[in-house]
């Protein structure tokens, strides 16, 4: 019965986020939330905002119809509402709010659910016993990872479908798992984020009608956190912290690698730049269709992985490993570090140094830029593949 509700607030949820997108996306127009190319997009025309609007719509009804009328499930509901607000501000207001009164905002609607409950009081690691949290302490990391979750999702939110279709996948796969554990609400939370986020990605893949903005890439990590804490981090899973790291990896290591190479070259943290996994796949010369696919390719590996490390028996009742299916596991793991592997070493390294040395080569050659030998050619892509900081390529 419950995973059937989750499946119902599921459908329910993509047929509201479908239906609700276009007339969200003719208010947009409405007041003016229009997002224009700039410098660091992907996209060449104007594009409606505020597609978080219908994303919140679905999650809410959805909410109301199949989760239990508890405290917690108004905290979550609550959160949502307060995130989505504060992101529709920032997306209305021209040049958006300051980056320290929007991160207040996400503290603040963050504190709603984790009032109401939604926050971690142990930590399971492998082969450790269960770590015990204080009440202060439990709500104050999850607080931290709440807002955390939402940036990395809000920085995923720079090529069409991209955010929309990662957090699908890891929605789906925290319904599966949650599920599994009989974490019911969670479970079918997950399942409605899901729909939400599905039905939303019909008018958002390339080439997109309209835009989520923060509005939807903050709610959309509001969703995921509060999914994660309730159905798999508050279980005594052995894995129990590594299933969210998995599912919400790509984000994540998206995340860590731009707020990386912004202290480094000593740049505000909250700056915008073109230093995201799709801006350095559209500088290679992919198409965003093609960015966004092999980045859900790259996804879908980590969370297959995640499912086979909740579903496969790779160890006995006593704690030994099983090794025919310790090697199922190893077999998982290995594509999804093969799929790691070839995503950022070849596309985005090997790829980009041979076509950039050919474009250098027949920008030389042209004229447009002053003759360089091969050692300089090759001392100037080091500096771009470094840097992130180039024009976009031509490929074969």
């Amino acid at each position: 019965m419950d995973e059937l509700d989750a499946l119902w607030a599921f459908l329910v949820a993509a047929l509201i986020a479908f239906a609700a997108t276009p007339p969200v996306a003719r208010l947009a127009r409405r007041l003016g939330v229009i997002h224009r190319p700039r410098d660091r997009d992907l996209h060449d025309r104007p594009v409606p905002g505020l597609g978080g609007l219908a994303i919140l719509a679905a999650a809410v009804v959805s909410a109301l119809l199949f989760l239990p009328a508890g405290g917690e499930t108004r905290g979550i509901i609550g959160g949502a509402l307060a995130i989505t607000f504060v992101g529709a501000v920032d997306d209305i207001r021209d040049g958006g709010l300051h980056p320290f009164v929007k991160l207040a905002g996400q503290f603040a609607a963050a504190s709603i659910p984790v009032a109401a409950g939604v926050f971690v009081d142990h930590v399971t690691l492998p082969f450790l016993d269960p770590i015990g949290l204080s009440d202060t302490a439990g709500r104050a990391l999850t607080l931290v990872g709440m807002v955390a979750v939402m940036n990395v999702v809000n920085f995923t939110d720079g090529a069409d479908g991209l955010a929309a279709g990662v957090c699908t996948i890891a929605a789906g796969t925290f319904a599966i798992i949650a599920l599994s554990l009989d974490r019911d609400d969670a479970g079918v939370l997950a399942a409605l984020t899901a729909g939400a986020s599905v039905g939303f990605l019909w008018h958002n893949f390339h080439p997109a009608s309209i835009f989520m903005g923060d509005a939807g890439s903050n709610l959309l990590g509001l969703l995921l956190a509060c999914v994660a804490i309730q159905g798999v981090l508050k279980t005594a899973a052995v894995v129990a912290l590594f299933f969210p790291l998995l599912i919400l990896a790509v984000p994540a290591l998206d995340a860590t690698f731009v707020v990386a190479k912004r202290i480094k070259y000593r740049r505000p943290v909250y700056s915008a730049d073109r230093w995201h996994f799709h801006h350095r796949f559209a500088n290679i010369g992919f198409s965003q269709r093609r960015t966004v696919l092999y980045l859900y390719g790259w996804t879908l590996s980590l969370a297959a992985l995640a499912l086979a490390m909740r579903f496969v028996p790779y160890s006995d009742d006593d704690g030994t490993l099983n090794r025919g299916w310790a090697l199922v596991i190893a077999a998982f793991g290995v594509v999804a570090l093969a799929s790691s592997l070839y995503l950022v070493l070849v596309l985005e390294i090997l790829k980009f140094r041979r076509s950039r040395e050919r474009e250098i080569q027949r920008q030389v050659e042209t004229g447009e830029m002053p003759a360089l030998t091969a050692e300089e050619i090759r001392r100037e892509v080091d500096r771009e593949a470094e840097t992130g900081e180039f024009e976009a390529v031509r490929t074969d």
